[in-house]
This record gives structure tokens, C-alpha cells and sequence, in this order.
């Protein structure tokens, strides 16, 4: 099976690095002393400290070993190489729906770095998919909860 590739930009590179060295040393070392006390109330059975503390243990776990194998299989957008000729990963774009004429502005990145309040989409979103490889001028068409929207793409920047 081939793994996918995930693509970052170097700021989504650096959160996830920043995150992983967090979960590594100060929530690690968090859940340890929480363990160490629960443990020292006696009775597992019915410690309900423990068990939080090890579920948590759990979570933080997983999320460390989510985090490495991302970072084994990632690929850095080179900005530089970056054009405005038609939408790719890492364009910052203007798009208007052909109804309403309400524009947004959108900042198409990797799936591991969407976040919908700052206008981040991934690329394989209804949106982003449909903006992949076009040009300004062009009308796209995404599948929206409502049905297919239309949308204009007014703008393609870094």
C-alpha cells in the first residue's frame, strides 16, 4: 500500500513540530505526575484519577504517533516554485459565488492544516478540489450542503 503523501507549509510544518515537542515533554511528563498520584490513592479498582490519567495517556499517545508518521511522509510547499498562473496547494485565492456575489478570500493548504475560521481549506474539500488547476476567470462548481454552488475565481496571490 502506498502512504500518502502529506503536504505542508512550512508554517503547518513548524505548528506540528512545535505540538509534537509540547506532547512529548511538558504533557508527558503532566500525565506522569497525574498517574504517580492517582496511584498513590490506593485501590485501582475503583480510582477513577487513574483511569482518567491513562486514558489521557492514551490520547496523547496516539496523537504523538499521528503527528510522527505525518512528518515521515511529508512534503514542504516551496512557496518559491508557488505560481498564480492557475490554483494550486498554497495559493491564497478570491472566489465570488455567481448568485450571491459574496466573495471570500481562501488560503487553499494540505488537509493537516485546515482551519475553517482563518479561511485555510484543503485541497480536497468540494471547494479546493474544484479550484485545483483552474484560472481567473473560470466558473468552478462545488458540492455545498444545499446542492452545487457556482463560484467565480476572481483572484489567485501567494
Amino acid at each position: 500500500m502506498a502512504v500518502k503523501q502529506t503536504i505542508l507549509t512550512q508554517e503547518g510544518l513548524n505548528k506540528l513540530e512545535a505540538e509534537l515537542e509540547q506532547l512529548k515533554t511538558v504533557k508527558r511528563r503532566d500525565i506522569a505526575e497525574k498517574i504517580k498520584t492517582a496511584l498513590s490513592f490506593g485501590d485501582l479498582a475503583e480510582n477513577s484519577e487513574y483511569d482518567e490519567a491513562k486514558n489521557e495517556q492514551g490520547i496523547v499517545e496516539a496523537r504523538i504517533a499521528e503527528i510522527e508518521a505525518t512528518l515521515m511522509n511529508v512534503e514542504i510547499l516551496d512557496s518559491e516554485s508557488l505560481t498564480t498562473e492557475e490554483v494550486q496547494i498554497g495559493n491564497k485565492i478570491k472566489i465570488k459565488n455567481t448568485e450571491t456575489k459574496k466573495e471570500m478570500n481562501l488560503y487553499i493548504v494540505g488537509s493537516k492544516e485546515v482551519d475553517m475560521k482563518a479561511g485555510k481549506i484543503s485541497d480536497e474539500s468540494p471547494i479546493g478540489k474544484a479550484c485545483i488547476g483552474h484560472k481567473v476567470g473560470d466558473i468552478i462548481n462545488a458540492e455545498a450542503p444545499a446542492g452545487m454552488v457556482s463560484y467565480e475565481i476572481i483572484e489567485i496571490s501567494k
